[in-house]
Parts: structure tokens; sequence; C-alpha cells
């Protein structure tokens, strides 16, 4: 449940706080708690129109058709304090990205978007013109009267942190305080929403699943949760790349192993774990990769045979490792879940399998338990970019129709 200081922050900060309603752009507001949020930019419908006509089809390779925007929409950097659960719940500052429907009405669906890998540190939903989805989900969502809320993660945007890629409790703990800080601002700003939905596209389908599963937990109402591309276990999709290859596997899934690899030896507190995986000849070129220092990308191998250590093309020291073993534990689908869930997969998708875009819907239904609660839907022959795009649309459609 919320736990009783949140409870009384959102009940609080509009009698605590006479700001005006409508903070100028560029102007920090501080609220109780260490929550501040910033305006920084109002996008009108002329521009997100563009998005959805121009911009999403160069990105995704594939025409779709969007329900055109309706109105401007205010943009919010929110920054809020969290705790990094690995790391014995230390302290944190994280940030995210509230979007706003500027018209007449002052309640609203919610949905809250949790982006995909990215390799920019603020190409993130908290610094939208670098965030091609970003600006889809806004154009498509927010430019239809949804507010869109969207965590940057650890170690992204503004964060402090070295990034947490594929940490599951911390993407659990960004997204969550995510949304108790949003509430709070859309309080200070005399809003309400109605109904939360969440969806995300490729890791963040992988995040949408785990913050899924914390707000049942929780007790937090979600009325669907819809996601595209999503590697609901990273040992199924790790193991496949290694040891069953696609003639289709994307170049970029070397980056999946630098990025976890980095990742978990931090958070985890694994030290040396990055080098025990990585062939020395590319260990320094990766470890600039995961930290963002400048670097060739052609010099990261894209030939996981050259990149990654031999023993672990072996399927048992694979799963013994210590690498393995935390992959192992990288999963955001194996509990009963309430909510209706929505995994839409592409059959021609460079990084997931079709086995994979299927396995929440066949685990749930796998239990005997009549579990009809998470649906997988194909969106046809359609790359992993364009899976996304296309299920953008149809996302809102079943929103909108809850």
């Amino acid at each position: 449940m919320i736990s009783a200081w949140r409870f009384s922050l959102l009940l609080l900060v509009p009698l605590l706080l006479g700001a005006s309603a409508h903070a100028q752009e560029g102007q920090v507001v501080k609220l109780p708690a260490g929550i501040e949020y910033q305006r920084i930019a109002r996008w009108d419908a002329d521009q997100l129109n563009k998005i959805l006509q121009v911009d999403t089809p160069a990105f995704a390779g594939i025409t779709t058709a969007y329900s055109p925007a309706r109105n401007a929409v205010r943009l919010y950097r929110v920054t809020y304090p969290s705790v990094v659960p690995e790391r014995g719940n230390k302290p944190t500052v994280a940030s995210g990205l509230l979007a706003i429907p500027e018209d007449s009405g002052t309640s609203f669906p919610m949905v809250s978007y949790q982006h995909g890998t990215v390799y920019g540190k603020q190409e993130v939903p908290s610094f939208p013109q670098q965030s091609p989805e970003t600006q889809l989900m806004i154009a498509q969502f927010a430019g239809q009267g949804y507010v869109v809320v969207g965590a940057d993660y650890f170690g992204l945007g503004t964060s402090s942190e070295p990034e947490g890629y594929m940490v599951k409790a911390s993407h659990q703990q960004a997204t969550y305080d995510m949304l108790i800080a949003s509430r709070a601002v859309l309080d200070h700003l005399k809003l309400t929403t109605t109904k939360l939905f969440l969806a995300g596209w490729s890791q963040g389908g992988f995040v949408t699943m785990a913050m899924l599963e914390k707000l049942e937990q929780s007790g937090i109402k979600v009325d669907a949760a819809a996601t595209a591309s999503a590697p609901v276990d990273a040992f199924v999709a790790l193991n496949g790349f290694l040891n069953f290859p696609r003639k289709n596997d994307a170049s970029w899934v070397n980056s999946l192993f630098i990025l976890t690899a980095f990742s978990f030896e931090n958070y985890y507190g694994v030290p040396g774990l990055a080098r025990s995986l990585i062939a020395d000849a590319y260990y320094d070129v990766s470890r600039k990769a995961y930290t963002r220092e400048p670097f060739n990308p052609a010099d990261v191998a894209t030939d996981l045979h050259k990149l990654i250590r031999a023993d672990y093309f072996d399927p048992q020291f694979f799963a013994a490792s210590a690498y393995g073993r935390l992959v192992a534990q990288t999963q955001a689908y194996r509990w009963i879940v309430k909510s209706p869930v929505r995994n839409y997969y592409g059959e021609t998708d460079e990084a997931i399998s079709v086995g994979l875009g299927q396995l929440a819907m066949t685990y749930q239904r796998a239990i005997g338990s009549g579990n009809m609660a998470v649906e997988a839907v194909s969106t046809g022959s359609t790359s992993h970019r364009g899976t996304f795009a296309t299920a953008v649309p149809k996302w809102k459609s079943w929103f909108d129709g809850l």
C-alpha cells in the first residue's frame, strides 16, 4: 500500500503551497519531501501531428494510422527522491517526464510509459526532444487528453547513479516513486486522474511488467497494462542469442550483454562480473559504452563469439555462472497477474522471438489456474521498432474502451 507519509503528502501538498498552478517555463517549483518540477516545453497540436505523420514513420520505418492530436501539451521534468533497493535502500534522486493536456479539463486518464533501451544518458522521457519513442507517446496520448508520465530510470536523465539496466527492483522503485511524485505535482496543479494505464516498449516492456507486479503487490489499481516487444525473461532472451541465434538477430544485441554485465556488477555488488563475461580485447570499449564515455561504436564487436568469452556458449556454464544466475532472476511475469495485460509482439522482430513475446501469456495459462488476464497479440511481420509503432494506436484504442 502507499505509505502513510506519502498519502499524507498527497493530501497536504495543495494546503502547504500557494504557488501558481502553472509554473513559467524554466521555473523550478519545490514541493514537500524533495519533489521538484519544472516546465520544460509546450508542444502545440501541429507539432504533435508532425510527430505522428512524419517523425514516427521515419523512426520506425513503417507507416501507421494514429489518432490526430487535438490539443497542445505542457511538458514538465519532475525530480524526486527514491532509494536503490539493491544497495540497502541507498537514497538517490531520479527524474522523469510529466505531460499534461492543455485544455479546459481538470481530470484525465493517466498512462505511465516505460521507455526502451537507450544509448545516450538523456535519450529519455524528461528530455523528450531526444527520445522519439517518448514523442510518439506524447503525441498519441497526451495530445488526445491523457496525462503521460515516464521515469528516466536510475543512471539516466539527471540521475547521478551508474545505469541500472534491467535491474528489476531498481526499475520498480524508480517507476513507483515517479508515479507518486507525479500525482503530487498534479495535486499541486489542482488536477486529478481517473484511470491508470501502464505501457512500455522493449526494455520498457520488461519494466512495465515489473512495475505492474509492484503496484499489484502494493494494492494500487491498474486498469490495464500493455507492452510491445517485451523481454519478460532476460534468461530466455540472452540464452537464445548465445545458443540459438536467428538469421535476423539484431547486430545491437551485443549492447544487451554489455549493459546488463556492468549494471549487475554495480548494483548487485559483484566486482569483476563484466570482465568475467566480456573478452579482454573488448572490455575497455564496452566499459566506455556503459559509462557513456566517448568511444567508436565500430570498435565494439557485433559477433557475440568475439565479444563474449567462449565458456558462456556452454549452456550449463552460462546457467551456473555468477552472471547467468543474476540473469535468471531477471524476469517479470512469474506471479498471478490480476490486471488486464496485452503483450504485443512482432513475428519478424529482430530482438524478441515469438516464443518470448508470448511467454507471459503461456505461463499464466500453464499454471492451470484458468488465468486469462494476460493476452499475447501479434502485430504481424513487424520489426522491433515496427512492433512498437504498430502497437501504440492499438494500446490507445484498448485503453479508450476501458
